[in-house]
């Protein structure tokens, strides 16, 4: 039994804003929202700004804020994205929902960690060359909060928009870094496509803005250090680039099968038509050198969604109209992306708008996925790209359309999205515009 799979309401929460039509706005305008941290002291880090959600209050998103206790800042995010995209899709009016056929997947990571607690435990144990176990047993008992680390868990936020919601299908969670909400959005169209369920809300949340988040990915020589510049610090496939620069919120989109959306008079955004995933079995921070993992990635879901790549539409230009690149503006990720794209499009690669809002949003590392999932669909929505910023200084290497600097006026049927994550996972969704 395969069923097509159609959008019908999304929504999100990003440090660009708490709302899709004025973060929209931003995006076409190429603003940013990079700052200065101000979560914690990184005064002394290599990296001390980032895309950081302010000014938000998740209990205006909720019917009653008691019954989610003191959630974790990723289960604030996507409750916030996630009544969005249930309210846009209408389902929240429908009295005869049948709520055991309505199901979630998200690509999930964790709240901010406890840094600070954990830190007085051990210092309280602390006896010179170790730590005593029984006196820091005796610590975390004053220090540490249990209901508070539970917050922090990746699939806390799956279950407090079950109870919100009375969501009672289908319930996964996946974390695979960067790639997990376009691999759990690309999986709950699985779940729809057999038959399991007619509704799925998909997406994801994240933010590792925190003492062991910025410090793990300084380690990695990832994040970009221009302390002196940091609105222009993330800066895909430009010859200057020195990595990302964090963000944090969370992106989800409400899916359905064509059948129960059209039964109930819904709204289509646009139809799910492919999803593609690989394994790069490679490193464990690394894309293979060669692409081949994202372009397996790309390859299997063009081939769902029944397009060749290297053909042309009856229009004269090529099936995809524009792809939302993973671009995180670090060395490696841009050439290897570029290389993969030219492999999977041959000679129609230079001819397809390519950009990345990692340049304006940040990378939303769990969440980046579904955020650019949803720009994909305002593209084809309002028929405009947003561009890639800071592109002053391309790369001689990396000769694709990446639409610089200003947006474009263009119209787009077709959407490929691209995210690659630690361990060498590699996810790829296209969207189309739907027609009956």
């Amino acid at each position: 039994m395969t069923c097509r799979v159609v959008v019908t309401g999304v929504g999100w929460i990003t440090p660009m804003g708490h709302d899709i039509d004025s973060v929209w706005k931003r995006l076409v305008a190429g603003e940013t929202a990079v700052a200065p941290i101000d979560r914690f002291d990184a005064t002394t880090f290599p990296t001390n700004f980032a895309n950081q959600v302010r000014d938000y209050d998740w209990t205006q998103y909720v019917d009653d804020s008691s019954r989610h206790g003191t959630p974790g800042m990723h289960t604030a995010f996507a409750l916030g994205a996630a009544r969005q995209a249930w309210e846009a899709s209408g389902l929240g009016a429908m009295k005869s929902l049948d709520r055991r056929r309505c199901g979630l997947y998200l690509g999930s990571g964790e709240g901010v960690l406890d840094f600070d607690s954990y830190q007085r435990t051990s210092l309280s144990a602390w006896k010179g060359e170790s730590v005593n176990d029984r006196e820091w047993l005796e610590a975390a008992k004053n220090h540490i909060s249990c209901t508070y680390e539970v917050a922090q868990e990746p699939n806390e936020p799956l279950t407090h928009i079950a109870r919100e919601f009375g969501l009672r299908g289908p319930a996964f969670n996946c974390l695979t870094a960067c790639a997990a909400s376009t691999q759990a959005i690309g999986e709950a169209c699985d779940i729809l496509m057999r038959g399991d369920a007619d509704v799925m809300l998909s997406g994801g949340t994240h933010t590792m803005l925190h003492v062991l988040g910025i410090t793990g990915f300084n380690r990695l020589t990832a994040l970009s250090t221009r302390s002196d510049d940091p609105t222009h610090a993330s800066r895909p496939f430009s010859r200057t680039r020195d990595g990302f620069v964090m963000g944090e919120g969370s992106g989800v989109i409400t899916l359905e099968t064509l059948k129960h959306a059209e039964s109930r008079g819904a709204t289509i955004l646009a139809e799910i038509t492919g999803y593609g995933s690989s394994a790069d079995a490679y490193r464990i921070t690394d894309l293979h050198p060669e692409g081949r993992g994202p372009a397996a990635a790309m390859h299997a879901a063009l081939s769902q969604a029944g397009i060749d790549p290297k053909a042309d539409g009856p229009d004269g230009r090529p099936h995809v109209h524009y792809i939302s690149a993973h671009g995180t503006s670090t060395q490696e990720n841009d050439s290897i992306e570029t290389a993969a794209v030219k492999n999977v499009f041959g000679a129609n690669a230079p001819r397809i708008p390519m950009t990345s809002i990692k340049s304006m949003m940040g990378h939303l590392i769990c969440a980046a996925g579904a955020v650019e999932l949803i720009t994909c669909l305002l593209i084809m929505r309002n028929n405009i790209i947003p561009p890639t910023t800071n592109l002053a200084d391309p790369d001689p290497e990396l000769d694709l359309d990446y639409v610089p600097n200003t947006a474009r006026e263009v119209n787009v049927d077709v959407c490929l999205s691209n995210s690659f994550g630690f361990g060498g996972q590699n996810d790829t969704v296209i969207a189309q515009t739907f027609t009956e």
